[in-house]
């Protein structure tokens, strides 16, 4: 039966079965999940050009490779390609990214149903007659876990999309019309445009090809990214492909093919000028559409099904093939449901509103995107050196936002996901063997070693998830690629990183070196341990006592002047913060930064007053900016400084002020999973200070009663739960608690204690216990 499935498909879908077979006693939590929450990009709305959520409302699985979700923006930056507030549609595409700042990648194969007369261009939106492009009545878009749907007003046609872990399905209800079309183009790229496709036609249901993005089309950073990856399509469709054809616009040579230049007019006009080429079966161009024109009747439902990729075409067909066999749509969507209903199982939430566990759920879901399955359904994936490679050890996964990602994301994922995290570690470590680094990257994108942002996160991934037992990877050449990434990313002997960013570059170095030091520490490499834990302390470097914070340092070791605003000077020393906020980050040494900065008490009215201050709907600011991810520990160091009362109120104020089941209910970009993980986490009752070490805080949870599921691979407890008695909103303090029935006076638990399982049990009030959680 299983004979030739990769030993993790079948482990997948032997657990799959299980918890269907349990599923009946399971919360069925895919109703709560609100895709539209964080779907806009929209500057204006959130106060800053960062933009807000910048989430794609589209249908996808969980980890799946394929994402079938509207598009109503190519160019910008809209990584995610839709922003709610947009008024027309461009299509429907296969790929995109959730949650990114930066000018965004994918958005592949991009299909729209059109009637009448045939365009080329989508048109912008400015003046979206120009193009295929058409408005949509807003009342008629529905989006949930699985599924998403519009009514396309200028052709009149509802569209519908579905999708599974590598393909997807669209259906499409066209009106009568004797000139009703399904068009493809294949270059759109979010970010620019795919530089070179091949499209055949295979039979009289059936197309094939594939979309190279290079780096010279833009797609990742406008190019800056080095995103280079080929897109392989198998796509069939439930009317026969008579009267079809292919579109070809005529790029000269030489000419730029970044996102300004796909933007201009001149090069729209290129576009909207194709050659439309009747009966074509095969044709390769540097911009290529496909279209299938029909006649139809009223209401009549017209499907188009693909599989996709990053293999090769044969990938493609096998992916479809296998997921999805015939033209039952709602069959196909209830599926969908099903998987994110086993997926969101991993934690069930008893108490709150309907409002508070729709927030919850999404935030869930949203953390359940990515780091992405890039391996085919038998367990080929393409390599860092461009060839196709094979296991059964693990699953390859791509879009890893270090940066933003190892705060929260991935802890959360140690916990409910240990298989996945260990799936990340081993992706990276083949990665760097197969493009030959000898370092980790920071943000990498389908092989891409991007360089977006800065430190070095994934030596915090894997401190972490060897400090709690994922260890099944090669620990060697995982912890040499530790080594090497801050070597050649780091403070060094300087002890100090100089520069604009210097400040941010030295606190995440410093963070980053304790990670190997711990490392070394548990591999028994003892110099490297001394050196690094040495390193660690390299933030001391940069504190000016006279000035009473952190500050940049030039070349030559001198203080970068003091700018009159001082430490709230966006960009002094800082990478999207001010140094008020960045200071924060010394989360390898707290005592050790508490006594730098004047001691406990100067401390903690620091930190009253950068919460104090903060806007009541902590949109963008300057003080605790929850819409950024270098404040995202500093509720949980009240935990550290003895007043763990005030980490509960304000976990508890963040969840409810920064989190809403709205468009603009994500105060800043999703990032990736960052922003809801952290959600998920707080809201639970728990989040770490310092990925790498095991104690995770504990604060007060949003709901009465949290269970977590564990890992019986990676743990020894079935699940881990928390129980707040007697909580509301205004019993947000923790009065006393119990660890499995006996009294415990901590605030905070070992990451042990939660493999383990068992009760954590949380009686709450509206008054600081100012004697508990203070040992």
């Amino acid at each position: 039966m299983f004979k030739n499935i990769p030993k993790y498909f079948k482990i997948a879908l032997l657990s799959g079965l299980a918890v269907y077979a349990s599923s009946a006693k399971a919360q069925n939590a895919a109703q709560y999940v609100n895709p539209f929450i964080g779907a806009s990009t929209s500057a204006a709305d959130a106060g800053v050009y960062h933009g807000l959520g910048k989430t794609f409302p589209g249908a996808t699985t969980p980890y799946g490779m394929v994402q079938v979700s509207p598009n109503t923006i190519t160019g910008g930056d809209n990584g995610s390609g839709y922003s709610y507030e947009h008024t027309s549609i461009e299509g429907f595409a296969f790929t995109q990214m959730s949650g990114i700042g930066w000018f965004g990648d994918m958005g592949n194969f991009l299909v729209m149903p059109t009637t009448g007369k045939l365009k080329t261009s989508s048109g912008k939106r400015e003046n979206p007659d120009a193009g295929y492009r058409s408005s949509y009545d807003k009342k008629s878009e529905k989006a949930s876990a699985g599924y998403y749907s519009v009514l396309l007003n200028d052709y009149h046609v509802k569209a519908e999309m579905t999708a599974a872990p590598h393909s997807g399905m669209l259906r499409f209800t066209f009106p009568q019309n004797k000139q009703s079309r399904i068009q493809i183009d294949l270059a759109r790229r979010v970010g620019g445009t795919s530089t070179l496709q091949y499209v055949r036609v295979v039979d009289d249901h059936t197309i094939e090809g594939w979309m190279k993005c290079t780096p010279d089309g833009g797609g990742w950073g406008n190019g800056d990214g080095h995103a280079d990856y080929t897109v392989y399509f198998y796509a069939q469709f439930s009317k026969p492909i008579k009267n079809y054809g292919v579109w070809s616009a005529n790029i000269p040579e030489g000419q730029s093919r970044k996102r300004e230049d796909v933007e201009s007019e001149k090069y729209q006009d290129m576009i909207a000028h194709s050659a439309i080429l009747p009966g074509v079966k095969e044709k390769q161009g540097k911009h290529l559409g496909f279209y299938t024109e029909f006649e139809t009747k009223a209401n009549e439902q017209v499907l188009l099904k693909s599989g996709i990729s990053y293999i090769s075409i044969a990938g493609a067909k096998n992916n479809l093939l296998t997921e999805i066999k015939g033209w039952n749509f709602d069959a196909l969507h209830q599926k969908a449901i099903n998987l994110w209903d086993n997926a969101l199982a991993k934690i069930d939430i008893k108490g709150g509103t309907t409002e508070q566990k729709t927030v919850f759920y999404t935030a869930l879901y949203h953390t359940m995107i990515d780091p992405r399955i890039i391996s085919d359904v038998d367990g080929k994936y393409p390599g860092g050196d461009g060839k196709a490679h094979y296991t059964d050890k693990f699953k390859k996964r791509t879009v890893f936002s270090g940066w933003d990602v190892f705060r929260s994301q991935m802890p959360l994922q140690t916990i409910i996901n240990p298989s996945l995290v260990n799936d990340l570690v081993n992706s990276m470590v083949t990665l760097a063997d197969q493009k030959q680094k000898g370092y980790f990257e920071r943000w990498e994108l389908l092989n891409a070693y991007t360089g977006c942002m800065l430190g070095n996160p994934m030596t915090s991934v894997l401190a972490d998830a060897y400090a709690k037992g994922i260890r099944n990877y090669n620990v060697n050449k995982a912890y040499d690629l530790a080594v090497g990434s801050v070597e050649k990313f780091g403070n060094g002997d300087r002890g100090y990183a100089p520069g604009s960013i210097g400040i941010a570059q030295t606190l995440e170095y410093a963070y980053n070196e304790w990670c190997v030091a711990q490392l070394a520490h548990w591999l028994h490499h003892p110099a490297d341990e001394r050196k690094y834990m040495a390193r660690s302390m390299s933030y001391k470097n940069i504190y000016d006592k006279d000035k009473g914070w952190f500050r940049p340092k030039d070349e030559k070791g001198k203080w970068v002047a003091w700018p009159d605003s001082g430490r709230m000077t966006q960009w002094y020393g800082t990478f999207e913060t001010n140094p008020y906020q960045q200071g924060w980050f010394v989360p390898q040494d707290v005592r050790g930064m508490v006594q730098l900065m004047g001691g406990k008490q100067k401390v903690i009215a620091d930190l009253n007053n950068l919460f104090d201050k903060t806007p009541e709907n902590m949109m963008w600011n300057d003080y605790y900016n929850h819409a950024n991810e270098p404040v995202h520990h500093v509720p949980f160091l009240y935990n550290r400084l003895g007043m763990p009362w005030l980490t509960q109120k304000w976990t508890r104020a963040i969840c409810r002020r920064a989190y809403k089941n709205s468009v603009e209910g994500l105060v800043g970009n999703e990032d990736v999973g960052q922003m809801s993980a952290w959600y998920v986490l707080a809201a639970s009752g728990l989040h770490p200070v310092c990925p790498g070490d095991t104690r995770q805080e504990i604060t007060s949870p949003v709901f009465d009663k949290i269970t977590m599921k564990l890992d019986l691979a990676y743990a020894t407890g079935k699940s881990f739960t928390i129980v707040a008695k007697g909580n509301s909103a205004d019993n947000v303090y923790i009065q006393s608690a119990k660890l499995n029935g006996k009294s415990y006076n901590k605030c905070y638990l070992d990451y042990k204690d939660i493999a383990a399982g068992g009760v954590l049990e949380l009686t709450m009030g509206a008054t600081p216990n100012k004697l508990w959680g203070i040992n």
